[in-house]
């Protein structure tokens, strides 16, 4: 994927809610220096291993990470990976970085703006495992062409995703749990793992629940949890 892509993933939420509060803002100021990726080559060619130091096995990417709790979990369940997120959202950036510091994380790195741009610059085949938590299902229909889940998306991660990597997908919206599914398992790169209904009604054990996911069981909408893997290339 070359520049012309960089609008394939993209953010219509809001990028700044309320006034981060003043820790918040703290957070923010002293630690995204720390973590935040300064720029991109526009080329492909990011090896995002040499984010990190030392170098970690692999490298995940959590897409739209929300307020990282998600993130962060999986930072300091699983040190030797390195976790790579993009969120345009100051204030989830600010939350998570506040986790960053208090749990005294060194294996995560954060793109704050939208996806596209770090998809445009990362290697062929150089995550290991992706993760897309309840993205927005725009569910007007003329608003569907927003969805994050499509074609030229799919090809996008695709391309990044190394052969076997695992991506994950979570959504408590019904309508769109059957446009994922469609989506996804339309794509050539892709393959449901599921060997049963509980496979992707049931949270699986190293899949932290998000504060999103908890308002929405609240309210009384169920959550949907999907795994894919990347097939292997020819």
């Amino acid at each position: 994927m070359r520049a012309a892509d960089t609008r394939r993933i993209r953010s219509y939420g809001r990028r700044r809610g309320r006034k981060l509060r003043p820790a918040r803002q703290a957070a923010l100021d002293s630690g995204l220096a720390s973590v935040s990726l300064d720029a991109l080559p526009a080329d492909g060619t990011l090896d995002p291993r040499s984010l990190f130091t030392p170098a970690p096995r692999g490298v995940w990417l959590e897409i739209g990470f929300g307020g990282g709790e998600h993130l962060a979990w999986q930072a300091a369940a699983h040190p030797e990976a390195g976790i790579l997120g993009a969120e345009p959202f100051v204030n989830g950036v600010a939350s998570l970085l506040a986790q960053v510091a208090r749990q005294g994380l060194r294996n995560v790195r954060v793109w704050p703006d939208d996806a596209g741009a770090l998809l445009a610059a990362l290697a062929d085949g150089s995550i290991e495992r992706a993760f897309l938590l309840f993205p927005d299902p725009w569910p007007k229909s003329r608003h569907h062409k927003r969805r994050i889940v499509n074609p030229a998306n799919l090809d996008a991660l695709a391309r990044i995703l190394a052969d076997g990597a695992e991506f994950r997908v979570a959504t408590d919206d019904q309508t769109y749990l059957g446009w994922i599914l469609t989506h996804i398992l339309d794509h050539p790169a892709f393959v449901w793992t599921a060997r049963d209904p509980a496979d992707w009604r049931t949270r699986p054990e190293d899949w932290p629940a998000t504060r999103y996911e908890e308002k929405a069981v609240k309210n009384g909408r169920k959550p949907y949890f999907l795994r894919f893997r990347r097939r292997a290339r020819p």
